[in-house]
């Protein structure tokens, strides 16, 4: 973590609230992912939310992992190690555009500080979880592991109607407007008339 001092009141509140979402066997299942993905040479981390967030915080094993994601070209050109913070932060936004690129959504993805700072590695985990659902999904063959580890995100499916269908369509009155079948007006009085009340004494 860097260093700062204990926070207090509120903020520790809201921080503790947040350390609630880190999950240790998720953690393990990503970690599994990881090394199957990139292979061996990255090493593996302590076991704990510590030893994940230091595995990742210079942004190498990242950038590795999103590049063994593509096929041709590797989206993140340069991986180097480094003990400057500055270095570790930028290479951990390359990764974070790499994988936008590759189709995570911005609402998927975190902030760079979350990882770095460990201030969220809920949201760390919660963006790998969709990457790799991601991978799994493409179906292209360079995700490595076992696809059972992500569940598959839907996909579109699109319908050709022909004009005959469409037409036909337009003369069917669908049931969430109501349906007029089975009414009558049998028993009811006829308009103008004084309702009938009968009194059986």
């Amino acid at each position: 973590m860097a260093n700062k001092g204990p926070s207090y009141g509120l903020s520790r509140e809201v921080q503790s609230k947040i350390d609630k979402k880190y999950d240790p066997e998720l953690e393990e299942r990503l970690v599994q992912w990881i090394i199957a993905q990139c292979g061996d040479s990255i090493g593996n981390p302590e076991p704990g939310k510590q030893g994940f967030q230091q595995w990742l915080k210079d942004g190498c094993v990242l950038c590795e992992l999103i590049n063994s994601l593509s096929k041709d070209s590797k989206p993140v050109k340069k991986i180097q190690s480094s003990g400057m913070a500055f270095k570790q932060m930028e290479q951990i936004s390359q990764f974070l555009v790499a994988a936008e690129r590759y189709g995570i959504t911005k609402s998927d993805a975190f902030q760079t500080v979350d990882l770095w700072e460990g201030k969220d590695l809920a949201a760390v985990q919660m963006m790998l979880m969709s990457l790799g659902s991601l991978a799994v999904t493409k179906g292209d063959g360079c995700y490595r592991g076992d696809p059972s580890w992500f569940h598959k995100k839907s996909q579109e499916n699109k319908r050709e109607f022909s004009e005959d269908q469409l037409k036909e369509g337009q003369s069917v009155i669908g049931l969430q407007m109501g349906t007029n079948k089975g009414a009558s007006q049998a028993g009811m009085t006829g308009y103008g008339q004084t309702r009938q009340i009968f009194n059986n004494k």
